[in-house]
């Protein structure tokens, strides 16, 4: 198999630089990592698909590894990480791509073809369903007012998160980087230790009821860069998310006609498969697949079922994407 291929960075019109790996002749595939994670993230998939016949493009995204991290907070909103993706494709002379997205990835994949269809030619969503943008003031309404019992609302102060995220860069992976676990599990913690979805602040306190997913090497690959680069480009992403609302209600409400995948993990905690329900209303052309007892890290903790059906979609599809 192809190897994953060392970066370049490339300068965009949008005034920034990517550092991208990229491999592969054919259509491009532009996959988009989530939060905290790298482009690396998907060195199992970039490779199989150059294998396969695509271009695969996997960039650090804007404020992640080596990839320019701005300073302001308004600098991570979508219409400034969409426009990155279609300088990406200028800067490679490519008309369109498809968009995979995990996670955060998955919001911007999904949100390229209504900002800007015309250089979008399918939708890939790991994990992360075609919704419109999570809100502050409907998730407050389940935490009673305590933004710390929930991590996207404890990130969303400016300088509160971040240097916590910071301190001890091994032991967030470790806590993280784990195997789906059962639901039944989960609530039964939930209901012991009453409800708290913010592992992060709380990380030296957790026993981790999943087993690892990464050996030591490439655990270690996400420990030296967060280390290097912190968590403040990562999270300013979430910074944004009411912004991203009142500028783009579209997203995640208007429908689409362009071929679309799902893939859902049975066993993700933040992302749930029964999110994606009203999908098939949404998406003119869409299949859905699921990974069954799979966690959130999916790329990383299930990469042969998800290579699988990701090669299999692109193969069938191949000239509705070309």
């Amino acid at each position: 198999m192809t190897a994953f291929p060392p970066p370049r960075r490339i300068d965009l019109a949008t005034g920034i630089a990517l550092s991208v790996h990229e491999a592969g002749q054919g259509p491009a595939v532009v996959l988009c990592h989530g939060f905290p994670e790298l482009a690396w993230s998907w060195r199992h998939q970039l490779p199989a698909l150059a294998d396969a016949g695509w271009r695969a493009i996997a960039p650090d995204m804007r404020g992640y590894g080596a990839s320019d991290r701005p300073e302001a907070v308004e600098a991570y909103d979508m219409t400034h990480i969409a426009a990155d993706l279609v300088a990406l494709l200028d800067a490679l002379d490519l008309e369109k791509a498809v968009f995979a997205g995990h996670d955060w990835g998955g919001f911007v994949a999904w949100a390229m073809p209504v900002l800007h269809p015309e250089r979008t030619a399918g939708v890939i969503g790991i994990n992360t369903p075609y919704v419109p943008f999570p809100r502050t003031d409907v998730m407050r309404m389940l935490t009673g007012g305590d933004d710390d019992k929930l991590y996207i609302l404890w990130f969303q102060e400016p300088g509160v998160a971040d240097p916590v995220l910071h301190r001890d860069t091994r032991l967030l992976f470790e806590k993280l980087m784990i195997a789906g676990i059962d639901p039944v599990q989960v609530a039964s913690r939930m209901a012991e230790e009453g409800f708290d979805m913010n592992p992060f602040r709380r990380l030296g306190e957790l026993e981790s009821l999943g087993e690892p997913i990464l050996p030591p090497d490439e655990l270690q690959v996400f420990i030296d860069t967060f280390e290097r680069t912190g968590f403040t480009g990562g999270v300013n992403w979430y910074r944004n998310i009411d912004r991203n609302n009142e500028a783009h209600p579209g997203v995640g409400t208007q429908r689409l006609e362009l071929p679309c995948l799902m893939v859902t993990a049975e066993w993700d905690p933040a992302l749930n498969p029964m999110l994606a329900a009203n999908m098939p209303n949404l998406c003119g052309d869409l299949e859905m697949k699921m990974i069954e007892k799979c966690g959130h890290w999916t790329q990383q903790e299930r990469p042969d079922e998800l290579n699988a059906i990701l090669l299999d979609w692109l193969g069938r599809r191949r000239d509705d994407l070309s």
